[in-house]
């Protein structure tokens, strides 16, 4: 569970040319699969970003990424902060590198990815699989994530996190689904994701969910670990977050100054 409960803090994402990333490029359902196992060459790549370059900007438009959540709000003890220079944002070698670091007060920033701006507009994909490959920040206080969100919030946010992991608690990763409904009635499953003992989440590994009208799905270096029903609410678009955030608690004092997050790629499929 994500500690800025959005029933508390409000209601609250290149390519297979850039064609498909441009702002307004949301695709359509298309059901299919149901199962557990994981076949990319049965599926339709529909977004990529290798962050061979990043196109991002504060709020949009003409960007394939903004640099804030779409509802305006941030979360966590470190604050999202417009790209400035190689700050919160720097691409080299075919990686993007996220930053979290001090600023000249003490403050902690921190860098955010959206794929669509507050009017919706941006790559969104109802059903399919939705893959990171990246390398993580370790140690107390960081909080590195991949995760997505429905677009509809007229009566509920629909939430699922792919990858949270909370440096905290080291060893797993969690992954949640959630339900945030207006009126504060919240629905969520969790499970604890053990697999840093033989592994080390400063590797590069992938983090993956395949969404479809009956599961939702987790992967691990393309192998499923875990699954839970889907809810009415996760069955339509969905778009993509990536963050390093940083612990809203006492171990925001300890956290490694900076902190690096690196992703390799982000990649949306659609099942033929």
């Amino acid at each position: 569970m994500r500690p800025w409960s959005i029933g508390r803090r409000g209601f609250l994402r290149a390519g297979l040319g850039a064609t498909l990333a441009l702002l307004g490029s949301g695709v359509a359902a298309q059901a299919g699969d149901t199962g557990d196992e994981l076949d990319i060459s049965k599926m339709t790549l529909t977004f990529e970003d290798n962050f061979d370059s990043l196109s991002v900007s504060p709020w949009g438009p003409g960007t394939r990424w903004i640099a804030h959540t779409p509802w305006n709000g941030d979360f966590g003890g470190a604050r999202f902060t417009d790209p400035k220079g190689d700050f919160p944002f720097k691409t080299e070698d075919g990686m993007l590198r996220i930053t979290a670091a001090r600023d000249s007060k003490g403050e902690w920033r921190s860098g955010l990815l959206a794929s669509v701006d507050a009017k919706g507009d941006g790559f969104s994909q109802q059903y399919g699989y939705f893959e990171m490959r990246a390398r993580l920040p370790d140690g107390p206080g960081v909080w590195p994530a991949f995760w997505l969100i429905g677009k509809d919030r007229s009566k509920s946010t629909a939430e699922i996190d792919v990858l949270e992991y909370y440096g905290d608690k080291p060893g797993a990763y969690s992954a949640t689904v959630h339900v945030w409904h207006r009126g504060g009635k919240h629905d969520s499953d969790y499970s604890r994701i053990n697999v840093f003992g033989d592994s080390s989440p400063t590797d590069l590994h992938t983090y993956g969910v395949k969404i479809d009208t009956d599961f939702i799905r987790m992967y691990f270096d393309g192998k499923f670990v875990w699954k839970t029903k889907v809810l009415p609410e996760h069955r339509q678009p969905m778009y993509i977050l990536v963050n390093l955030g940083i612990v809203d608690s006492i171990t925001k004092m300890v956290a490694p100054d900076p902190s690096f997050m690196f992703v390799d790629y982000v990649r949306a499929y659609q099942f033929k």
